[in-house]
Parts: C-alpha cells; sequence; structure tokens
C-alpha cells in the first residue's frame, strides 16, 4: 500500500507539472491584450508600457512560467489583474465556499440515489424499476440552469421556503450559510441523481446473479441478510469510487448552478477571470481545479482498496 501511494503521488506530481505547462500555453494564447483590456481602449502607451513591467509581462514566456510556478508553489499567487486584491485568500474563500456547497449536495444526493439504486435493483424490469429509471433520467436531462429556476419558482417564490439568492456573506459559517445552499445543492443532486442510481442498480443487479447468493439462500440465510451483508457490499463498490470522483466535480464544476443562484463558488471566480483576462487568477484556479480532481480520483482508488478485499496494492 506505501509503494502504491508514493507512485500515485509522483504520478499526481507529474499530471500538475503537464498541467501547469498546458494551463500557462493556453493563457498566453487568449486573444487580445491583457493591459489594454484592463486599462482600457483610452490608456496611454505609458500606462500600458507600465502595466506590463509590473506584471512582468515583458519577460520571454519560459521566464514568465519559471517565475508563475515557483511563487505558486511558494503560496505567493500574486495579485489580481482586476481587483488588485491578493490571490490566496480570495481563491481560498471560494474554494472553502464551494466545499461547503459539495458537502450539503452529496449529504442529500448519496443516500436519496443509493437507496432508489438499491429498490430498483432488487425489483428489475418491475414498476418500481421502471419508474425510478424513466424518473431519475428525465430528470438528468434538464439542463442544470432549467433546473434551478424550476426550483426556485417552486421553493423560493411560490412555497416561500427557502431563498433564491445563495449570496452568503464572506465570514458566514456553515449553519449560516445552510439555507441558502439547499437549493444549489438540490439542482446539483438532480445531476447526480440518475448516474449514481443506475450505477447501483446495476451493482445490485449484477451481484443478485452471482452463485454465491443462490448458495447462501439454498443453505437457508434470510434474504435480508444475504443482502444487506454480502450483495450490497459487493455492488456499492463501484458506486463509492464514482462518489469520491465526484467531490472534485462538485468541488469546480457548478459553474452553471452557481451563476443561476449567485453563489460565490469557486467556479463563478473561474468565470470571471476568464471574463476580465485576469491571467494570475485564472491560472491559480485551473491549478487548483486539477488538483482536487487529482486528489479526488486518489481517494477513490484507495477506497476501492481498501474496500475490496480481492486487490492487493504493492
Amino acid at each position: 500500500m506505501t509503494k502504491y501511494i508514493i507512485r500515485r503521488l509522483g504520478f499526481l506530481a507529474l499530471t500538475l507539472l503537464l498541467t501547469s505547462l498546458i494551463v500557462f500555453a493556453v493563457t498566453q494564447l487568449l486573444p487580445g491584450d491583457v493591459a489594454r483590456i484592463v486599462l482600457g481602449r483610452e490608456a496611454g502607451e505609458e500606462a500600458l508600457a507600465a502595466f506590463r513591467e509590473t506584471y512582468g509581462l515583458n519577460d520571454p514566456l519560459p521566464v514568465q512560467y519559471v517565475n508563475w510556478l515557483g511563487n505558486f508553489l511558494s503560496g505567493n499567487w500574486g495579485t489580481s489583474i482586476s481587483t488588485r486584491t491578493d490571490i490566496f485568500p480570495t481563491v481560498m474563500q471560494r474554494l472553502r465556499n464551494s466545499a461547503m456547497l459539495a458537502v450539503v449536495t452529496l449529504m442529500i444526493s448519496v443516500p436519496l440515489a443509493v437507496i432508489l439504486g438499491v429498490i430498483a435493483g432488487l425489483n428489475e424490469d418491475k414498476l418500481a424499476d421502471n419508474v425510478i429509471s424513466i424518473a431519475s433520467l428525465a430528470v438528468v436531462g434538464l439542463p442544470e440552469f432549467v433546473t434551478g429556476l424550476v426550483l426556485i419558482e417552486l421553493f423560493a417564490r411560490r412555497l416561500d421556503w427557502l431563498p433564491a439568492n445563495s449570496s452568503i456573506r464572506v465570514d458566514a459559517t456553515f449553519a449560516e450559510a445552510l439555507p441558502m445552499l439547499i437549493l444549489p445543492a438540490l439542482t446539483a443532486t438532480l445531476v447526480l441523481l440518475a448516474y449514481i442510481a443506475r450505477l447501483t442498480r446495476a451493482g445490485v443487479v449484477e451481484e443478485l446473479k452471482r452463485p454465491y447468493v443462490r448458495t447462501a439462500i439454498l443453505k437457508g440465510l434470510p434474504r435480508r441478510t444475504v443482502i444487506v451483508k454480502h450483495v450490497l457490499r459487493n455492488a456499492l463498490l463501484p458506486t463509492i469510487t464514482v462518489i469520491a470522483i465526484s467531490f472534485g466535480w462538485l468541488i469546480s464544476g457548478l459553474i452553471v448552478i452557481e451563476n443561476v443562484f449567485n453563489y460565490p463558488g469557486i467556479g463563478r471566480l473561474l468565470v470571471f477571470s476568464i471574463d476580465r483576462r485576469d491571467l494570475p487568477t485564472l491560472q491559480a484556479v485551473t491549478m487548483i481545479t486539477v488538483l482536487g480532481f487529482a486528489i479526488a480520483n486518489l481517494i477513490a482508488d484507495l477506497l476501492y482498496a481498501a474496500l475490496n478485499p480481492r486487490i492487493r496494492l504493492d
């Protein structure tokens, strides 16, 4: 296990290095002059030259890359070009907000999807299975902004149960932010629901057809005991790994949902930095996003290995 973790960490470091090269190259290829976009069309040549000198835009690209990567690894992420604020605390604050939303989403989506998937799997090709499959697929087929607007109309405007705007304070605690997290979390849940439920269903159906299940039932073991202690343990292994991977998406992939609910997460910061051509912020957010996905994949692999005794990691 130790050797495997060391190898995966080395692979993660290599992935981040290659990603940093790609991120830097792509940001350099974005159209337009950063100095002109930030300072405006009326800015004079002296102001433009001073801006480029301040942010090192006149240095050769290899020098810019080495300086940026060294500063990033040391925690000195620089100053935002558009807001003139330190990037590191801004990104960390937005990352915290996205993590809170991800946690609430998983708390809602995982139990619901697993329960529906198990019910569908135990009732293969019956009414319950067909209803769950059709309903979940119908919901996931809707665009995220449509689902969000429907939930706002129902729960915020008509029922007046939850706030429609999720713009939380910078220093808001989890308990204070929770009421404003529910609607965006429900929207993200409907995106994940069909995928996790169908995966759970497939695992349950496959395990029920294995010989050991028939053998256990023929030996007189109660069907409920066989299902809970044996079938579900094996059937949920792929689901658990997918849930771990989904956490990375929930951290940085909810751009549409965050914009619909005006939620200050890492996704909205990414869109803001692209719109303003804020290269230092864009690079920092992208690297954090890739790091989140890489860590989520590592955790998923370790969970799968820990829960599946047939896998041995050397």
